[in-house]
């Protein structure tokens, strides 16, 4: 059986993040539901709701890196931020299909174009965005650190 996560995760945070990101049929015109970032995690969320277990089997292989929409960089910057408060800090421990971190690969590919390393650590995280994306780290690492 699937482990739960320790410490559980606000799937709640997560859908409303989720929501906020997406970007409706009235942008999309039909729903590409999990042929898009958004709705691939969406549906990663719900499933967990359902049976909350730490990892999405073969999730982050699923993740659809070749969703190229627009979507608006605000919203995933305070998702990125939102749900490096949710990761465990596994380091050694982490797994590529941890719930977390699919739903994180989601974001990123709507955000910066693709998936990118993690080691288990949102502070390794957020110094390596600082590096690669310095335009977008400030203000993810901003709302990360002013989170309670």
């Amino acid at each position: 059986m699937a482990e739960a996560h320790k410490k559980g995760l606000n799937a709640e945070l997560v859908m409303e993040d989720l929501e906020a990101c997406c970007r409706t049929e009235s942008a999309c015109i039909q729903c590409q539901r999990e042929d898009c970032v958004i709705g691939y995690a969406k549906q990663c969320i719900r499933n967990y709701q359902k049976e909350p277990k730490k990892e999405v089997p073969e999730g982050a292989q699923h993740v659809p890196t070749m969703d190229f929409k627009v979507f608006d960089e605000v919203e995933l910057e305070n998702a990125v931020a939102h749900i490096l408060r949710e990761c465990k800090d596994c380091k050694e421990d982490h797994t590529e299909d941890c719930i977390i971190n699919v739903i994180r690969n989601c974001y990123e590919v709507g955000l910066l174009g693709d998936v990118q390393p993690y080691e288990g650590s949102a502070l390794q995280y957020l110094m390596y965005l600082k590096e690669n994306f310095p335009d977008k780290s400030i203000q993810i690492a901003n709302i990360y650190a002013n989170q309670q």
